[in-house]
């Protein structure tokens, strides 16, 4: 790649050049790595903090309402460990609600004692019972050991350890997790070490603001959010994906749009050619049939007879020539308009689609890039030369490798955005053409900047004489400083220009963060 002598500046940097008040914002906003109007921070909860942070929210319930841990731990499994919302229900209801609708009672026997010296007759199995094998729970219900214990292994192999209800009709007490953790010990401690690693994991399967990371092969690392849970995070194994629908990272596209492209591109796969080209759809199932004869009357599995040139439902009657009262030989208007919209449709995915895998793929190739940077910053820095700091190189390859993220996931959003699959019924056909020219403008300037940087950094800069080092310095900080701008731009527009009087609600994007 050949070096510019000239050094020009890049044709959309005008006015690139930040107050040093818009610097601080800026520097604000990366260190904490938020936006206007989100709020969110995250952090990583391995299989050894695991118990410590169940233990903390657990403590904090137990000090504010003095409840045993074991009742703390079922309102905060019944509000999805949320204690906020635990708090705010204790205000609006009082503790004998808030404790009864989450199935904590208050102790009415004597908590696994026997209430009396005398044998007494167990409602489930109707033997009766010596005291000292009969359980009593907080809500007042007693029965045998080996009934109880049956109960609660059943429970627990059917994935309901979280919340073990009283065997008693219509009782909606929570059963004492000391009593279930020593029956079920008593008889099978592999079952009741189950038990307790259920109600552990609860605390990431039960929690809305914690999630497993998605990693295959799972890393065993789970993450915590606090604030937005329409956010991008990255665990210590590495992953990078969306906490709200635990997919790879998809910013600028909401969760709804990156579900629909993923649908988009498996159903454009051979597989699916091939199904569309050798197959027709039942008129009445709409299952995928293919023939295995001549005729073209078939039928279906379901037992619709329809035409397989046509796809129309048919009768049964037919020759070997023709379908009685059917012919769909003749040409039709309509049909033609359907298959000119089924080209255009076609065309336009390929479109989208060729940019994101262009952009995806060069991602791919420039994350070798740190690595070839940080050996020519080795090399430089044994040459005499005026220029020691080279923080603005690594600057320049993060802010490349974020802004190539948002350019490649922006395209899969145009699709979704300006076609008819989501918003349809909710644009004109002149808002559609404005927005979509306002957000391709955007594009276009982003990805123009975005190829200069690149340029810039895969250049042989220590072979350059220390002008010319400090003229690629110069282009490297200005360009960075661009399509960060610009990146900011483009999240702007997407939320207050495109989506906001739209149904925003269920299009919520992950905020800009400059340095994921």
């Amino acid at each position: 790649m050949e070096y510019d002598e000239d050094c020009p500046r890049s044709t959309d940097v005008e006015d690139c050049d930040l107050t040093c008040q818009e610097d601080a914002i800026l520097q604000r906003l990366e260190d904490n790595g938020e936006e206007e109007g989100h709020w969110s921070r995250s952090s990583v909860i391995t299989k050894e903090s695991l118990l410590a942070a169940q233990k903390e929210d657990l403590r904090n319930v137990m000090e504010v309402l003095a409840v045993k841990e074991q009742h703390a731990r079922t309102l905060l499994i019944h509000y999805r460990w949320d204690a906020g919302r635990i708090f705010e229900s204790l205000d609006e209801k009082g503790p004998d609600r808030l404790f009864s609708e989450a199935g904590v009672l208050a102790a009415v026997g004597n908590e696994g004692l026997p209430t009396s010296a005398n044998p007494l007759t167990c409602n489930v199995c109707f033997e009766t019972i010596p005291t000292d094998e009969i359980f009593d729970m907080n809500c007042g219900h007693s029965f045998c050991n080996d009934c109880w214990t049956e109960h609660f292994i059943v429970k627990i192999n059917d994935g309901q350890s979280r919340r073990i209800r009283c065997m008693a009709p219509e009782c909606s007490a929570i059963c004492d997790e000391a009593i279930v953790r020593n029956l079920v010990g008593a008889r099978c401690p592999d079952i009741a070490d189950r038990f307790d690693r259920f109600l552990l994991e609860s605390y990431i399967e039960d929690n809305d603001k914690v999630k497993w990371c998605p990693s295959v092969p799972h890393c065993g690392n789970a993450i915590r959010v606090d604030g937005d849970v329409y956010c991008e995070v990255e665990c210590a194994c590495g992953l990078r994906f969306c906490f709200s629908c635990s997919s790879e990272a998809h910013s600028p596209c909401s969760c709804p749009m990156w579900e629909l492209w993923i649908k988009k591109c498996r159903d454009g796969s051979e597989t699916a050619n091939w199904i569309a080209v050798n197959t027709t759809p039942c008129p009445k199932c709409h299952k995928p049939v293919a023939k295995n004869g001549g005729c073209n009357l078939v039928k279906c599995i379901c037992g619709q007879p329809f035409c397989w040139s046509c796809g129309g439902a048919t009768g049964r009657e037919h020759t070997w020539s023709t379908i009685a009262g059917h012919c769909c030989a003749r040409f039709e208007e309509d049909q033609m308009k359907k298959t000119e919209l089924e080209k255009r449709d076609s065309y336009r995915y390929r479109h989208y689609y060729r940019r994101y895998k262009t952009h995806s793929d060069s991602l791919k190739q420039e994350s070798k890039l740190l690595e070839t940077v940080r050996k020519k910053i080795s090399i430089s820095e044994e040459k005499q030369s005026i220029i020691r700091d080279y923080g603005w190189l690594t600057n320049g390859v993060n802010r490349l490798f974020r802004s190539r993220r948002v350019l490649s996931y922006s395209y899969p959003f145009a699709f979704c955005m300006f076609g008819d699959e989501l918003f349809k019924d909710e644009m004109t056909a002149e808002e559609r053409k404005l927005k979509k020219n306002l957000f391709e403008d955007q594009q276009q300037q982003l990805e123009s900047n975005v190829e200069q940087l690149s340029r810039f950094l895969e250049l042989d800069f220590p072979s350059f004489s220390d002008d010319e080092v400090a003229c690629i310095m110069q282009h490297v900080t200005n360009l960075s400083s661009v399509v960060d701008r610009l990146c900011r731009q483009m999240y702007q527009c997407i939320e207050n220009d495109l989506l906001y009087s739209l149904h925003r609600e269920s299009h919520c994007i992950a905020p800009y963060k400059p340095n994921f």
